[in-house]
């Protein structure tokens, strides 16, 4: 298993008491569509989530133009000058996906306070500080995306892009397939309604049997949820694609980069939105193998 990134943080620098802080002027509707507001830009290089980004601002952490921000309600450009702790910030880094196949037993998370391992203790030190596109629970494996860009993480995880997450789905018990056809119409469980689930019965041995099912929303524990309600225990879940993006032969705990030119193409319209109009200098099927577990997350 694999699995870890590194971002550099900042030690907080000791503030003059006599340095006067301003408060950003609010920026003209020009700048605004050119620039980005400065959560997002200290996240892009790595620094920190945007959460944290705020955080640091009203600490008085950060500065822009030699001015200490007190409010994140600022819009920076390319030719704004932004430090961080007294140091210049960095450049921010382009928009990147990978793929990861993820094991059992690690949570997609941050942190846990019950010090169970995240996938974030298990990604390749070679990696920048990256955010998963949704979740795989605890005992759920295969194909998690991972990205460096909140914005497109966001983005990939809306219903309205209309990509199907496919699973392969292991279950105890006696399987009706006309209850699982009528998953197609989709289910209410407990006041929760669930969509329209594609299910097939594929194989049956010994009360085991494998399923097949597509989805779009994927709710939280939605597959586990819908099966208990068939009166069906998973005994193993496994994530086969996500949209266009499949696990393929990724062996379990590895990363691989999706090409910037495959990204692109599916991104379509919103390509840009993302800087994604170059693609010279593309990854080409880089894998990046899992290292040894580390005791600390670094995210």
């Amino acid at each position: 298993m694999k699995v870890d990134f590194v971002f550099a943080i900042g030690m907080l620098a000791n503030m003059s008491s006599k340095q006067k802080i301003v408060k950003p002027k609010a920026a003209p509707e020009a700048a605004a569509k050119e620039g980005e507001r400065i959560a997002k830009r200290l996240a892009r290089a790595g620094l920190c989530s945007r959460r944290e980004a705020e955080r640091w601002i009203t600490a008085g952490r950060v500065k822009v133009d030699d001015k200490i921000l007190e409010t994140p309600a600022c819009v920076v450009t390319a030719k704004s000058k932004i430090e961080v702790d007294g140091k210049p910030l960095g450049r921010a880094e382009p928009t990147k996906l990978w793929r990861y196949h993820k094991p059992k037993g690690l949570l997609t998370t941050n942190s846990d306070p019950e010090g169970r391992t995240t996938i974030y203790e298990r990604l390749p030190d070679t990696l920048p500080r990256v955010l998963s596109v949704g979740r795989l629970d605890l005992n759920t494996e295969g194909l998690l995306l991972l990205t460096n860009d909140g914005d497109l993480a966001r983005h990939l995880e809306l219903p309205s892009t209309g990509w199907r997450r496919r699973y392969r789905v292991r279950v105890h018990g006696s399987v009706d397939e006309k209850a699982l056809a009528r998953l197609a119409d989709g289910v209410k469980i407990e006041g929760i309604s669930y969509g329209a689930i594609e299910a097939t019965l594929d194989t049956t041995q010994r009360g085991n049997s494998w399923l097949s099912l597509s989805l779009k929303e994927g709710k939280n524990r939605e597959i586990r949820r819908v099966m208990e309600h068939l009166n069906l225990q998973v005994t193993r879940l496994i994530r086969l694609s996500y949209g266009p993006f499949q696990l393929g032969e990724l062996a379990r705990g590895d990363v691989a980069a999706v090409p910037k030119r495959i990204l692109k193409d599916q991104l379509g319209s919103h390509a840009a939105r993302f800087g994604l109009t170059e693609t010279e200098g593309d990854a080409k099927g880089q894998k990046s193998k899992r290292p040894q577990a580390r005791k600390q997350s670094r995210r």
